[in-house]
């Protein structure tokens, strides 16, 4: 088997099995002994790909935090579709059910990691600073589209709903908020701006 395709592998591999630990257990019980049990690899492989357990992290929440990019695309597909709200509650309650919880409670578990992340994220919280900014894109796409107000500030308007789904979603162990909820909170967020009916 060609090199490259043995390593991507085996990078898939291990980071797969790191998001099950750390969606099952949380982060404390990220260890790269229970990375590569649940890979189930020898522990000299993630070694072999990586040159520390920090920087296997660091690569697994930069990875995790690429996947946005496809929610992006699809959540700017969305403008001028169905209702803002609809389509907030839809791509925050798919946000906030995946991984990305739990990596921000990763992320600010570890003083090494966040150490290790400034290098190729210098500002803001991964995961949430990228969804606040496919947030922004959407209601801004939306402004454009006349279905905003022309005046709004979408950047504030992201930062204020993904905090406040963060906050809704934050409970790991907790039973998730109903998209009812969701759709509440978004909606009081937005119907000051908002150029369409809510549902």
């Amino acid at each position: 088997m060609p090199t490259g395709v043995h390593i991507r592998d085996a990078r898939k591999q291990l980071f797969d099995a790191a998001e099950r630990v750390l969606l099952r257990e949380g982060p404390s019980a990220l260890t790269s002994r229970a990375v590569t049990t649940e890979a189930g690899c020898a522990k000299g492989v993630l070694h072999r790909h990586f040159a520390d357990f920090d920087g296997f992290l660091a690569e697994f929440v930069l990875d995790r935090v690429g996947l946005i990019d496809g929610q992006t695309a699809a959540l700017r597909e969305a403008a001028g579709t169905g209702t803002v709200a609809g389509n907030l509650t839809a791509a925050l309650t798919a946000l906030f059910e995946s991984v990305a919880v739990a990596v921000v409670g990763l992320v600010g578990a570890r003083d090494e990691l966040r150490d290790r992340l400034r290098e190729a994220w210098p500002a803001g919280v991964p995961v949430l600073t990228e969804a606040a900014i496919m947030i922004g894109s959407y209601l801004a796409a939306e402004r454009e589209l006349g279905r905003v107000a022309a005046d709004a500030d979408v950047d504030t308007l992201a930062a204020m709903l993904i905090g406040t789904g963060h906050l809704m979603f934050a409970d790991r162990t907790g039973v998730p908020p109903e998209a009812e909820a969701v759709h509440k909170m978004v909606t009081a967020i937005v119907t000051g701006v908002a150029r369409n009916p809510l549902r």
